[in-house]
């Protein structure tokens, strides 16, 4: 397979600005993720008091030691729980994230419970949604290690109350459908929240920590007069003893995550799958220049061979109709020795282009190949030619072939994603399986200064019409707040912070994202799923 040059100069001032600009967005990303971090970590005094682990911690004896672990959603909730973004304590109130038990992925939620008390914020519902989808799309293992104080009423939403009962319904259907749910209680796991470890197939729960009941005991003496202890009404013993809630019962924190570990361990889960050894050569070029090489002015061209070459294993592309509609680059190559199809941008996306990106989907669904879609462009492309070349047809197609395609579709947004190009380049309202985001990119209808540009003009239209002298001053004010308006709402952050992808990555950090996240999806499909007529139910 030819191998791709790179014309990148790191000596130029177009990279240095770059690496610049793209530097200081990555350290923003790690610095709102370690607000997080350390509000979790603030509690640790009244954590080793109760002689437990910090929800951190737990992640840790969970996971293998030394293996990768993929979070995701760390944005969740950016710029929506404080008037100031950067002071906004992101996570939804959840960690969340992909990692190997015992040798098995498993899709992990942690309630952490080190900030607000593990209270559900306003988006962790939507981030505790999208784990189990991943979870059921990809059959990965659920696994929940519980502790939480339930719904944040300072924030209560009544939206957040409904669609806070598909969790329960997904629950019911992950076990439906073959893949395990186990639940670690190691604390309080109260009224809508004691349906998480009731609708899980198997429960560990903490002595004299884990409480699970639908009404504690000031509740219960209201509603009822009954006078009961929270033991009585939902401890860890009675519900080993009594009532059957809880399968194994632990001495601590670390005591129930051996179990968890044991327990996946005796699944079996990797039953189906061949030996996983794969050699291949890595990116002749370094990922560290990627920095210098991604975007911070979508109107800059960028040849997204340079991002291909810094990719894929030795750096080898075969690029499929380089000629017809060029702006448009499609190609096979392989990233840590799994082939797939690349579709990526160089420009907006025209009829030819268009025409190809379709004939290549259609081609990697036949080969069984999942497709790569790196997003850099500024949408279809307008104009009396393009409409009358049939972009809309021609559009049409390429949007036909990705919606139906049969094999795993992965997204990055490496630059501009504006327009419909949004929608053809496997956009998040699409489903792709992952979608990730560079810190530098850019989501829109279209960008700020065009749709400035378009109001402006339909204003000035609008005052003539009603014979009105041209008031440039209210149009440059308009013009002022649309630019804010777009700029606010289409930057990375914002994007995350709305879980409209699945996290904001380094772009150092994405080839071992994607070889991460195409060998969850290489694993489900070989996957042989059992499932039952109805979600697993204790005597």
């Amino acid at each position: 397979m030819p191998a791709l040059e790179s014309r990148i100069a790191p000596d130029s001032d177009a990279y240095r600005q770059n690496h610049g600009a793209v530097s200081a967005l990555v350290d923003r990303l790690r610095a709102l993720e370690a607000r997080t971090q350390s509000k979790s970590e603030a509690s640790r005094e009244r954590f080793e008091r109760r002689e437990q682990l910090l929800p951190s911690e737990r992640l840790g004896r969970l996971l293998d030691a030394g293996a990768p672990f993929l979070e995701l959603s760390t944005l969740a909730g950016f710029g929506l729980d404080h008037p100031d973004p950067e002071r906004s304590v992101p996570g939804g109130g959840f960690i969340a994230g992909i990692g190997w038990v015992r040798g098995v992925r498993a899709m992990i939620v942690v309630d952490d419970a080190g900030i607000d008390a593990g209270a559900v914020q306003p988006m962790g519902v939507e981030k505790f949604l999208r784990a189990q989808a991943i979870a059921l799309a990809q059959k990965l293992p659920f696994i929940h290690l519980v502790e939480s104080a339930g719904a944040n009423l300072l924030t209560y939403r009544v939206e957040t109350f409904v669609n806070g009962g598909s969790i329960f319904y997904w629950l019911a259907r992950l076990s439906a459908a073959g893949i395990p749910v186990i639940s670690v209680v190691h604390g309080s796991s109260t009224a809508g929240g004691a349906y998480m470890p009731g609708l899980s197939d198997y429960v560990v729960m903490v002595r004299d920590r884990a409480r699970a009941f639908l009404a504690g005991p000031p509740l219960l003496k209201a509603a009822t007069g009954e006078v009961a202890t929270e033991e009585e009404l939902g401890g860890a013993q009675m519900h080993a003893t009594q009532s059957g809630q809880a399968e194994y019962l632990a001495e601590d924190d670390a005591d129930a995550l051996r179990i968890a570990r044991e327990l996946l361990a005796a699944l079996d889960w990797n039953r189906d799958l061949p030996p996983g050894d794969r050699s291949y050569a890595p990116p002749r070029f370094d990922a560290q220049e990627l920095l210098g090489i991604a975007p911070t002015d979508h109107r800059k061209p960028l040849d997204m061979r340079e991002v291909i070459a810094r990719l894929v294993d030795g750096s080898e592309f075969l690029e499929f109709k380089p000629d017809y509609g060029p702006a448009t680059v499609t190609g096979h190559a392989a990233i840590c020795g799994m082939r797939l199809g690349i579709i990526t941008n160089n420009g907006p996306l025209d009829p030819a282009g268009a025409t190809k990106a379709a004939h290549f989907i259609q081609a990697c669904c036949q080969a069984d190949l999942p497709l790569l879609y790196l997003q850099n462009t500024t949408g279809f492309i307008v104009g009396k030619a393009s409409e009358q070349g049939g972009m809309i047809k021609h559009g049409s197609k390429m949007i036909q072939a990705m919606s139906n395609a049969t094999v795993p579709r992965i997204t990055v947004h490496c630059g501009a994603s504006f327009g419909a190009g949004n929608y053809g380049m496997s956009g998040r309202g699409f489903f792709p399986d992952f979608c990730f985001s560079w810190p530098n990119a850019k989501t829109a209808v279209m960008g700020a200064e065009q749709a400035a540009d378009t109001m402006a003009t339909v204003m000035a239209a609008g005052m003539g019409r009603r014979g009105q002298a041209v008031d440039q001053a209210a149009i440059d004010a308009m013009r002022a707040q649309v630019v804010d308006t777009f700029e606010r709402q289409s930057d990375a952050f914002t994007l995350s912070g709305r879980l409209l992808d699945d996290g904001v990555i380094d772009p150092r950090d994405t080839r071992k994202v994607m070889a991460f996240v195409l060998g969850v999806c290489d694993e489900a499909r070989r996957r042989a799923l059992r499932p039952v007529q109805f979600a697993v139910a204790r005597p």
